[in-house]
């Protein structure tokens, strides 16, 4: 049986973020899964129940901005990428420890989940890291036509939203939830350097462990994933100089699919593909 609890994740600045904790009878060791840009904790339910039906303790999220974390005004919203690394994906594995203490935590991290991993302040008390799509997003290594689509995303549709609306407008071209505007404004800048976080690292952003991480990593991504390529996954490698790694290229046509993409892991109809994240979690128990 898998008991399925509504929470409320208390911020280190007193935001409160909506999560929920998938809690099995047997504890094996703790999962945090920290989700990708706008897209809320409810995506990854099916994949959270899957993991503590297999013994892991497992915690979705939504980051402050975002679907139940939305808060007041979308517009008046301190949310930004670094600001979901340092405060609330901080905060979420912190009450994971609280509620699930004695055991080891791991991250499953989705696309941005992955990539703010440095920003948290207790980031060392991670044992492992299992990432899908995570990658540096570099315009600089994407290829055409995609590479036109995206510096149209990047470079005009939300800085123009952001203009006339005071946030990023999302949700009108299937990019997940509605964005503030902080975060878009991140997300346009360190797309279009090297490195994603790595463009404001030790200027804007001075306190970090990216320097210091040396857990055990694996970095999953989908031949047919136009933002997380090979080349997109070894630039957010290399930001972390001492993390061991390991990448794995997933081809849709060996598992029968017809595309797996940039977000498709995590969909029950690739439900065969969730056992990598529960080997990789036993192997590094």
């Amino acid at each position: 049986m898998i008991e399925e609890l509504k929470i409320t994740i208390e911020c280190e600045d007193g935001f409160k973020l909506s999560g929920k904790l998938f809690k099995p009878q047997k504890i094996s060791s703790a999962v945090m899964i920290a989700p990708a840009t706008g897209i809320k904790k409810e995506f990854y339910a099916s994949f959270a129940y899957y993991l503590a039906e297999n013994g892991f303790a497992t915690l979705t999220f939504d980051n402050r901005g975002i679907g139940e974390s939305k808060g007041d005004n979308i517009n008046s919203s301190n949310a930004s990428l670094t600001n979901w690394g340092k405060l609330d994906m901080t905060a979420a594995l912190e009450y994971l420890k609280a509620e699930i203490p004695n055991t080891d935590y791991h991250l499953i991290g989705h696309s941005a989940g992955g990539q703010l991993v440095g920003l948290m302040k207790n980031a060392r008390e991670i044992k492992s890291m299992f990432n899908f799509g995570s990658s540096s997003g570099s315009l600089q290594n994407a290829t055409y036509p995609f590479k036109l689509k995206s510096s149209f995303w990047l470079n005009f549709y939300i800085p123009v939203s952001n203009l006339f609306f005071g946030h990023t407008k999302s949700q009108w071209v299937g990019m997940g939830e509605p964005l503030p505007k902080n975060v878009g404004k991140e997300w346009t800048k360190w797309c279009n350097g090297k490195g994603y976080v790595k463009v404001d690292l030790d200027t804007k952003i001075t306190e970090h462990l990216y320097n210091e991480l040396d857990l055990n990593t694996l970095w999953v991504h989908a031949k047919d994933d136009d933002i997380a390529n090979y080349a997109n996954v070894e630039d957010m490698i290399s930001v972390h100089p001492h993390i061991k790694s390991t990448i794995l290229t997933l081809s849709p046509a060996d598992y029968g699919y017809k595309d797996i993409g940039h977000m498709k892991f995590f969909s029950k109809r690739k439900k065969e593909l969730w056992s990598l994240a529960t080997n990789w979690l036993n192997e590094n128990e």
